[in-house]
This record gives C-alpha cells, sequence and structure tokens, in this order.
C-alpha cells in the first residue's frame, strides 16, 4: 500500500464546477512534490458549505489504484 498526504483548501463556488460535472478531476500536490489527479467524485463527501478544506490521506494499492481517501 502507498500513502500520499496534501491539503486543499477550494472554496465552495469553485468547487461547483467539479461538483455538478463540468470539471471531472482535481489536481492535488502531496506533501512530498508528487502530482496526483484524482476524480472530483471522490471529494463529494467532504464538500461542506465552506468547500473543500482541510488535510487528506490517499491510499493506494500497490499498483496505485485507489482504495481510499480520507479526511485527518
Amino acid at each position: 500500500m502507498n500513502q500520499y498526504y496534501f491539503s486543499l483548501n477550494i472554496p465552495y463556488q469553485t468547487f461547483l464546477a467539479h461538483y455538478n460535472g463540468a470539471a471531472s478531476s482535481v489536481m492535488v500536490t502531496t506533501d512530498n512534490g508528487l502530482r496526483i489527479q484524482l476524480p472530483a467524485t471522490r471529494f463529494r463527501p467532504f464538500l461542506s458549505q465552506i468547500g473543500l478544506k482541510g488535510r487528506f490521506r490517499l491510499t493506494t494499492d500497490q499498483n496505485n489504484k485507489f482504495l481510499k481517501l480520507e479526511v485527518l
């Protein structure tokens, strides 16, 4: 398993384009400088009135297939 840590701060209005399907993915930069593209739908459970804000941990298998995304 691989784990990647990153922070996000996307205002609600900005994320609406992703939420409504106009943009299908979110590009994040991990703490180690690695850029990872994730489907925007993976972030829907974490969207609040202020947007998408916080520290996250992405866990993938040995083939870099998505396993889970958690807010820390």
